[in-house]
């Protein structure tokens, strides 16, 4: 007698695998990326929060505070503490937009500048040794990789 295909179960699918090794690898690696910038930021009272915003205005003087919160991804609620804690501690600079006196334009300051070379200075050196550990055409692959495990409307 001939089952109803409705009534017949489901084959069980196979799962996909999972990569717990690279996983592991990034968690590690994030782990050390930021340690050493935590360090110098602990010092000052500040986290992480303040040196991406540092990191990203010192990459693009001039950026809107609208800019930031796109790049970012956050809102201006979450922006707002942080921000005023750089400006006010002498980091970051707010100018007036030339044509539009409501928009503001974010500068590193002296101060933001040295310290965000600072934070950076750590950074660059352990890349510069995975990279040279991993072998020429290493750098190409990663940042290939890194843009790839980006959200695509990101990338």
């Amino acid at each position: 007698m001939r089952q109803d295909a409705r009534l017949r179960p489901e084959k069980p699918t196979e799962p996909e695998p999972l990569d717990y090794e690279i996983i592991e690898q990034l968690f590690f690696a994030y782990r050390d990326f930021t340690g050493d910038p935590d360090v110098i930021l602990e010092k000052r009272g500040f986290g992480r929060a303040h040196h991406r915003v540092l990191h990203f205005v010192d990459r693009e003087p001039g950026m809107t505070v609208a800019d930031l919160l796109d790049t970012l991804n956050i809102t201006k609620q979450s922006l707002a503490r942080v921000l005023k804690q750089l400006i006010d501690g002498h980091y970051i600079q707010q100018v007036a937009g030339p044509e539009d006196r409501r928009q503001r334009k974010l500068y590193t300051t002296r101060e933001g500048k040295t310290l965000a070379r600072a934070l950076a200075a750590p950074q660059s050196r352990r890349i510069a040794e995975a990279l040279a550990r991993a072998g020429p055409g290493a750098r190409e692959t990663v940042i290939r990789f890194l843009t790839a495990m980006r959200n695509h409307d990101e990338a």
